[in-house]
């Protein structure tokens, strides 16, 4: 029997946090979104109609739950994660929720298994690292559907790291953007 969702999500987002306040070593935290992050991608999700969902960093599942529960039951969320512990500890969750057969994930270097991924979506939620972004751009890009939604995380936190990224979308024709101060700033990304 699945668990209330919202029970479920502020117990992953208490344990996330800490975690990440006890842990010091980078790739052993949990680095959530916030939740007023969740709030906006489920209303950002359920707005656009969005059936096929891509997910860049699966974490421990937190924002994957946001973002299958939005899609409804005949929506289906990929993610993507390399840390096969993360997985597991995400997988439990999905399962707990009810939400596993909304779920896709694969493991695996996100910027590899981006150009695998033939079928666009028309969402994707990018929450990886972001010293990789760049290299992923034209696979974003091509699987972008038209008339579908980039949401990437922390746009203000780490804004600057960030900038060369936003700048070519910004810059491009084909795209309108938007910096959003919501949790760690989002920046939205919608493809014409």
């Amino acid at each position: 029997m699945a668990r209330d969702l919202q029970s479920l999500l502020t117990d992953i987002e208490r344990k996330g946090l800490e975690n990440d306040a006890a842990e010091t070593e980078r790739a052993r935290k949990y680095l959530n979104i916030t939740k007023d992050t969740g709030e906006l991608l489920q209303v950002l999700v359920k707005t656009s109609g969005a059936r096929r969902v891509l997910e860049i960093g699966t974490s421990n599942g937190y924002s994957t739950l946001w973002l299958a529960n939005a899609l409804g039951p005949s929506g289906m969320v990929t993610t993507l994660e390399h840390n096969p512990h993360k997985i597991e500890e995400a997988q439990h969750y999905f399962l707990q929720a009810g939400l596993a057969e909304r779920i896709d994930i694969m493991q695996g270097d996100a910027t590899a298994l981006l150009t695998i991924l033939t079928t666009p979506f028309d969402f994707i939620f990018l929450d990886a690292d972001r010293s990789a972004y760049m290299t992923m751009l034209p696979d974003l890009t091509r699987l972008l559907a038209s008339g579908g939604l980039l949401v990437c995380d922390n746009a203000i936190s780490h804004q600057q790291e960030l900038q060369p990224f936003m700048n070519y979308f910004i810059q491009e024709t084909g795209f309108d953007t938007a910096l959003v101060p919501v949790g760690k700033g989002e920046f939205l990304i919608y493809k014409h």
